[in-house]
C-alpha cells in the first residue's frame, strides 16, 4: 500500500482518470473544491444564522466573538465550504431575514462560475514612450514583429499607440490615429487576423473603429470608462470589450493611490459597468474584466487583487492580467524594467491559479514555455 496527498487542479479530469462512473463526477469535483467567502459589513444577527445554517450542511463559519452577544450592529465573518456545501446553504440562506437572501445571490454567483481556456496576449506599442523599450516598435518592421509574436505563441496581439505608463505624454486623437492607421489597414490587406485575435489598445472611438473594420476581434479600454460610442462600437462589429480599472488617469494614477476596501471599490466598478454594457446590449460572454495592476494602485492593493482574484470570476467574463515587467516587481525586488522576466512569471502564473485566462505580456516565448510546463504539472 502507497498513501500520499495530492493537490489537483482540475478535478474532474482526475475523477475522469480514476475510471470514476460518469454520474458521479460532478457530484464529487463539487465536494472537492473548497471555497473562502469572506463577507463584510453584515448585520450581526445574520453571522448567527449564518453560522448555524453553514453548520447544518457540513460547512462552517469563522466571526468575531462578539457577534455572540451581538455588541455591534454589523459585523464581519468568513464562510467556509465546498461547492456543494455553498449550493445548499444558498437555498437556506435565501429564506433568512437580516440581508441573508442577498448573502444567497452572491453565493450562487460563485456557484456558477464558467472556466475559460488560457490564451497570452503579445504586447506590441506603435510609439517609443512606453515604459519597456522592448515593446516599442516602428510600423515599418511592426508586421515582422506580429508575426514573430504569432509564431511564439501569441493568441492575441495587443496593439496600442499611446503609451499609458505614469506620467505618460497626451496625445490628440488626431496623432493617434496618424501613428496606427497603416498598420491597421496593413493587417487588413495581409489578413493576419485570421492568424490571431488582434486587440486594439485604445479608448479613442474613430482609432478603435478603424480597427474593429480592419479585422480586430477586442477593444482593450484601459480606462475602463466604456462609454456608450465603444460599446455601440463593440455590438456593431460583435467584438469583446476589455474593461480595466484604473484610478485617476495615466498622468497622476499613482501619486498616493487610497481606497477604503480596494476589493470591494474594483468589484462594484465592475459591477457597474458590466449593467450598463448589458442595459445596451453587450452581453458578458463578451466582456473581459482587468483589474488593473499598477494603474492607480500601491504595492499592498496590487498584492490584494492578485491574492484574491478569484473573486472577480463570479461576473461570468473573462479575466485579464497584465504586471509584465512593471514597478510592482521592483517594489518587491529592486530591478530594472529590463530584469523583471522572472518577477512578471511569477506573479502571471500566480494569477492563472487564481481564476485569470488572459496573460498580457511583453515575453510571449518565455511565457509560452512557462505556461507549457505549468499546465502540466498543476494537475
Amino acid at each position: 500500500m502507497k498513501i500520499y496527498r495530492v493537490d489537483i487542479s482540475d478535478k474532474k479530469e482526475f475523477l475522469k482518470k480514476l475510471n470514476v462512473d460518469s454520474g458521479g463526477i460532478s457530484i464529487i469535483a463539487d465536494k472537492m473544491e473548497l471555497y473562502h467567502i469572506y463577507i463584510k459589513d453584515i448585520k450581526t444577527p445574520a453571522v448567527n444564522i449564518l453560522k448555524q445554517d453553514a453548520l447544518s450542511v457540513g460547512a462552517e463559519v469563522a466571526a468575531p466573538k462578539s457577534v455572540i452577544t451581538c455588541e455591534n450592529e454589523y459585523s464581519e465573518c468568513l464562510l467556509i465550504g465546498t461547492k456543494k456545501h455553498l449550493k445548499r446553504l444558498s437555498r437556506k440562506c435565501a429564506t433568512q431575514p437580516f440581508g441573508l437572501k442577498e448573502v444567497a445571490k452572491s453565493l450562487e454567483t460563485y456557484i456558477q462560475e464558467k472556466h475559460f481556456n488560457t490564451k497570452i496576449m503579445g504586447v506590441l506599442n506603435i510609439n517609443e514612450d512606453s515604459f519597456y523599450s522592448g515593446s516599442r516598435v516602428g510600423s515599418e518592421e511592426a508586421i515582422e514583429v506580429i508575426k514573430h509574436l504569432i509564431d511564439e505563441g501569441a493568441a492575441i496581439v495587443d496593439i496600442g499607440a499611446v503609451s499609458s505608463r505614469p506620467n505618460a505624454t497626451k496625445v490628440s486623437d488626431k496623432e493617434e490615429f496618424e501613428r496606427v492607421v497603416e498598420l491597421l489597414d496593413e493587417i487588413d490587406d495581409k489578413r493576419l487576423y485570421e492568424r490571431a485575435v488582434f486587440s486594439i489598445d485604445s479608448y479613442t472611438p474613430s482609432v478603435v473603429e478603424h480597427a474593429l473594420k480592419s479585422g480586430f476581434g477586442i477593444i482593450n479600454d484601459i480606462t475602463g470608462a466604456s462609454d456608450d460610442a465603444l460599446i455601440e462600437l463593440a455590438i456593431k462589429y460583435k467584438a469583446k470589450l476589455c474593461i480595466m480599472h484604473m484610478q485617476g488617469t495615466p498622468q497622476d494614477m499613482q501619486k498616493n493611490p487610497h481606497y477604503d476596501d480596494v476589493m470591494s471599490e474594483v468589484s462594484d466598478f465592475f459591477e457597474a459597468r458590466i449593467a450598463k454594457c448589458e442595459a445596451l446590449g453587450l452581453s458578458r460572454e463578451d466582456i473581459i474584466l482587468d483589474v488593473g495592476i499598477g494603474f492607480g494602485k500601491s504595492l499592498e492593493h496590487n498584492l490584494t487583487l492578485l491574492v484574491n482574484l478569484s473573486h472577480f470570476k463570479k461576473f461570468g467574463c473573462q479575466l485579464l492580467i497584465g504586471a509584465s515587467r512593471k514597478s510592482i516587481i521592483d517594489a518587491i525586488y529592486p530591478s530594472s524594467v529590463e530584469q523583471r522576466l522572472p518577477g512578471t512569471l511569477a506573479i502571471h502564473l500566480k494569477a492563472l491559479q487564481n481564476g485569470a485566462n488572459i496573460i498580457r505580456c511583453h515575453d510571449v516565448a518565455e511565457h509560452r514555455q512557462a505556461l507549457d510546463v505549468w499546465e502540466l504539472i498543476k494537475e
